[in-house]
């Protein structure tokens, strides 16, 4: 960390401002080598004795939190944030559509939800977001870099509507929470097992993770879920829930009734975020308690996903 901190010094004696853009085209460094160890830009910036705009009341918190934006790949979020936070104010709700309230809503929560009580309100919870101006400049500059990263076509979901999600981006179940809730709050729950039914979007959400081998997982939540092809995905229910019971048979029946299944996964427990696998429809299931059902996914998994989820489980 000194040594990074010497090679700012010395790189702003050379030019009036060096962004974090500049920093890593320089240096040669990653975003994980500047936010490893709860460290960030800012920090790295107020150390080299460069200038840094003023602190808000929760800065240290804030600041905190942003290095849990490196998984940010979804262009549409990224380019949005990036207009919004070059404004000296957040956008006005009044003036954004329900799925542009969800993008916000799904910046500003995860920022301020441990300096903010759950009960603010959205827009109380951006303005908290603005007035911490250099956490705002340092999330500006950090998306630039992360849109560079962004290495997969996306395309958004067809239902439902109005959620601002986008297929084969990554997510956390945070994040994902909020495209999905509603009204002037800011929190958007709690999720903490794999299978939550959203009865406003009348959607089942599921989040999994492929390896499970690292211990987290109790014998009766280690479901065996993997990508059969790049179209076909095996997933279990939860060990409780049977073919027949209310959840079985909206899992079966979900086309007729209406209902949507969007699926999510993730290698390892090591990482935050899922990646976005879209809209599922079901081919058929085995078995009870748990269901062993198989899934087609609208989109297929790019290759390089596929192979990275088969090596997940081999």
């Amino acid at each position: 960390w000194t040594h990074k901190v010497e090679q700012l010094r010395r790189l702003s004696q050379e030019a009036d401002r060096v962004s974090l853009q500049d920093y890593i085209s320089t240096t040669g460094y990653d975003l994980e080598d500047i936010y490893a160890g709860g460290h960030c830009w800012s920090a790295m910036q107020e150390q080299a004795g460069c200038n840094v705009l003023p602190p808000g009341v929760a800065e240290e918190r804030l600041r905190a939190a942003i290095g849990r934006q490196l998984h940010v790949d979804d262009l549409q979020r990224l380019s949005t944030y990036q207009a919004w936070l070059k404004e000296p104010a957040p956008p006005d709700l009044t003036s954004l559509t329900e799925a542009q309230r969800r993008l916000l809503r799904m910046l500003v929560w995860p920022m301020v939800e441990m300096a903010q009580p759950r009960d603010v309100s959205l827009a109380d919870a951006a303005h908290f977001l603005w007035q911490h101006p250099q956490v705002c400049r340092e999330l500006a500059e950090l998306y630039v870099v992360l849109q560079e990263r962004v290495d997969h076509v996306h395309g958004g979901l067809v239902a439902p509507e109005g959620v601002p999600l986008q297929v084969h981006a990554r997510y956390t179940r945070l994040e994902i929470l909020s495209a999905f809730a509603t009204g002037e709050m800011a929190a958007a729950g709690a999720w903490r097992e794999g299978v939550r039914w959203i009865t406003e979007h009348r959607t089942d959400v599921f989040a999994f993770t492929l390896d499970k081998s690292d211990g987290r997982f109790s014998p009766t939540t280690r479901y065996n879920d993997y990508a059969i092809s790049q179209e076909l995905i095996h997933w279990e229910s939860q060990s409780l829930t049977s073919s027949t019971s209310p959840t079985g048979v909206r899992y079966q029946q979900h086309v007729a009734e209406g209902s949507h299944v969007l699926l999510f996964a993730r290698r390892n427990t090591s990482e935050r975020a899922f990646w976005c696998l879209g809209l599922a429809r079901y081919v058929e299931h085995r078995e009870s308690r748990p269901m062993k059902i198989t899934w087609r996914l609208e989109v297929p998994l790019p290759g390089d996903l596929f192979a990275e989820f088969a090596a997940a489980v081999a």
